[in-house]
């Protein structure tokens, strides 16, 4: 009998291969309902999207349904599968109903399946999504422009079984995991949530001359200014290939290699005739996106340097430092720009995708800034520190992601 790749101390016993169809039932979601029994009533059903998203049933991400007689209530130990998705590798996702909670039923989109032996809760809900059941239910999916998948050919698949002191070993394991990533994603939201609350109270608004929130010792009006005179145009080429690092502006990652963002290069081979950005320098993305209305300005962090198309603007801060590096980062992270924008872009116009913005007209854009550099550096820090803790927690969710697939993978036959 194959037996798992990592395993905790002290286990040796052979693990066992059972159908889910020897060890346990099928039952039907919700049936006969109208939209009109949606949304009100004494009753909860869990969701499609509980199902698919969550190992475990979310029992706070149940909504209203009116009931009759017919339908079944799910129990705690009861396992959903979804049965149709728009594509393969998303059919027959399932989640475990981790306890019993009156007048509660299953959505019509899934069916239920109720097991007959006894099973660690959470060792049942991550077999069923580790790698090999996953590519089983991958193989039963069929169609065409949706996928489906029967639940009597799901009956057929095997599931491995350790002894109950390991099956709680695994489950407690994973559900550890889970919980731990949880706890870092609600961290970088929390941040962020923050980062968008203060970027609206720590830069004036709607015309006034002073923000809401300050920090001590500073009550100067902000003054306004233009960009050139505090910034100066790039036109630097990249003729002696410096570098061949090919970068994008992401709303979100900021300037970014290419062959990561697309994981393919969009720039063509000869990058001589692109401008060459050096670190610290920033630049104009005027392609728009859902995140981006008015395009997206970033400043080169990630590299020391590397290439850009010339349909970029890129500028540089002005020896005279009349602007803090970092506040201008912050800046250009709210939306107060944005209407000095919207005054110079040629209405309707589209060049190669991108909004029709004359380099000079960019650079006569105005902005408000503290009078006192050290007020300008005391919000480009804070903010700065923001960033830091938000990839802090976001880089550590994608550790603990890495880690739990990896173990999906070798902890389970």
């Amino acid at each position: 009998m194959e037996n798992p790749k990592i395993r905790f101390k002290g286990f040796t016993k052979d693990w066992e291969q059972r159908k889910l169809g020897d060890i346990g039932s099928t039952f039907t979601g919700l049936s006969g309902k109208t939209k009109e029994d949606f949304g009100h009533g004494d009753a909860q059903f869990i969701t499609y999207m509980n199902v698919f998203s969550n190992p475990v049933a979310n029992l706070e991400m149940t909504e209203a349904v009116e009931i009759d007689a017919k339908q079944n209530c799910v129990k705690k130990g009861d396992v959903f599968f979804t049965t149709s998705s728009e594509t393969p590798e998303e059919v027959g996702m399932s989640c475990v109903m981790p306890e019993n909670k009156d007048n509660i039923y299953l959505n019509s989109f899934c069916f239920g399946y109720r097991p007959t032996e006894k099973f660690d809760l959470d060792y049942l809900a991550y077999v069923l999504r580790a790698d090999s059941f996953r590519q089983e239910m991958t193989f039963l999916a069929q169609g065409i422009s949706r996928y489906n998948i029967s639940k009597n050919k799901v009956m057929e698949v095997s599931i491995p079984i350790p002894n109950l002191e390991e099956q709680t070993m695994v489950g407690q394991y994973f559900s550890n995991l889970d919980h731990l990533i949880t706890l870092h994603q609600r961290k970088c939201d929390q941040t962020k949530n923050l980062k968008k609350y203060m970027l609206q109270k720590m830069f004036p608004q709607n015309g006034a001359k002073v923000p809401e929130i300050r920090f001590d010792g500073y009550t100067y009006d902000w003054e306004q200014r233009k960009l050139g005179d505090l910034v100066n145009r790039i036109t630097r080429k990249n003729q002696d290939l410096v570098s061949e690092l090919p970068l994008t502006i992401s709303a979100q990652y900021g300037l970014i290699d290419q062959n990561e963002f697309f994981d393919k290069r969009v720039a063509s081979k000869d990058v001589s005739g692109y401008y060459l950005i050096e670190n610290g320098e920033f630049a104009y993305n005027k392609s728009t996106s859902t995140d981006a209305p008015w395009g997206a300005i970033k400043r080169l962090d990630r590299y020391e340097n590397g290439v850009l198309s010339t349909l970029y603007i890129v500028f540089g801060i002005k020896e005279n430092n009349l602007v803090d590096s970092d506040f201008l980062v912050s800046y250009y992270s709210t939306n107060l720009w944005h209407k000095g924008i919207h005054e110079i872009a040629a209405e309707g116009a589209r060049n190669h995708g991108l909004l029709n913005i004359a380099p000079a007209d960019f650079f006569e854009t105005k902005l408000m800034i503290p009078q006192d550099i050290e007020e300008q550096k005391k919000i480009g820090k804070y903010f700065e520190e923001l960033d830091h803790l938000i990839t802090l927690h976001q880089r550590k969710c994608d550790e603990l992601k890495k880690m739990k697939k990896y173990m999906l993978q070798n902890m389970f036959i």
